[in-house]
């Protein structure tokens, strides 16, 4: 079983920040993370700070990887399932081993559920968005669809409405599970399926009837990362889990950064929130 004085389960932007402050305080860090990740989505990037060209998610991922490498972090690929404290000690289970680290960091990032529609991975980043306020001004003055029916769907759909030309809510059959303003049109037909040429142009449904869109956002299910929270005890609210302004859980030495705490799902916010988790880090270590 390998030891590491600090572990955090994410590779993304929270994860990583956390990892640099670490790292650069002569703390041993793991970051152990899978190959799923929101960011691999976005095709462009242009409101972070610093980027004098857009770049893509996938790039902008690397180099933060790339560079937390750089510092001496162990960086894994495996899939996280279990996490558990034993003898003062956490017990990290992934899908390949085990192993304990001394403080953990959560940036898991919040859970982004696809609908199982025909085509829809065909037009990823081609229509298919899951972020309103990283992409809706590209759609701006377009008609768009949101694929959901809860409170995530109410505010992505509400994040569009001053950009876009329309919004229509695919509830592809299901329940409204918060309260849509009349501006928003909901469709609640189930869906088929995807259709355009080379960027989307039509959501399809079962009854034959058709939807003419420029974009659908995605904004189905909420914080994954709630799952491995819940299973040590900590505090989980609304789908989120519950930090405190130094980033640390109720559970001594369990801190969470980026998505998985909730408030705006933006690069920004998860860098800041690495950067406290990381910092928190390095004292409790020291202390």
């Amino acid at each position: 079983m390998d030891n590491s004085d600090v572990i955090i389960i994410g590779s993304g932007p929270a994860g990583v920040s956390a990892a640099l402050y670490t790292a650069r305080a002569g703390i041993d860090t793991m970051i152990i993370g899978g190959k799923e990740s929101a960011l691999l989505k976005a095709r462009e990037i242009e409101n972070y700070y610093g980027l004098s060209l857009p770049i893509s998610g996938t790039d902008l991922l690397q180099n933060g990887v790339e560079q937390a490498q750089r510092l001496g972090v162990k960086i894994l690929s495996q899939e996280v399932v279990g996490i558990k404290e034993e003898n003062d000690r956490f017990v990290i289970e992934t899908n390949e081993g085990s192993f304990h680290g001394k403080i953990v960091i959560l940036a898991t990032g919040a859970s982004r559920a696809k609908p199982k529609w025909q085509d829809i991975d065909t037009f990823d980043g081609m229509g298919v968005s899951y972020c309103a306020v990283c992409d809706g001004f590209f759609f701006r003055g377009k008609d768009v669809a949101v694929a959901g029916s809860g409170p995530y769907a109410l505010h992505e759909a509400q994040a569009l409405l001053p950009i876009v030309g329309s919004v229509t809510l695919c509830t592809d059959g299901k329940s409204l599970t918060a309260d849509f303003p009349p501006e928003i049109k909901i469709a609640d037909k189930l869906v088929m399926g995807l259709e355009g040429s080379s960027t989307l142009s039509t959501v399809r449904f079962k009854d034959g009837s058709a939807l003419e869109v420029s974009g659908l956002f995605v904004a189905i299910g909420t914080a994954g990362s709630s799952n491995l929270a819940n299973t040590i005890g900590a505090n989980i609210k609304a789908g989120n889990i519950v930090v405190d302004t130094q980033m640390c859980t109720n559970i001594p030495k369990l801190l969470a950064a980026g998505d998985c705490t909730g408030g705006m799902k933006q690069i920004a916010k998860a860098v800041y929130e690495g950067a406290v988790a990381g910092t928190e880090a390095v004292r409790i270590f020291r202390s």
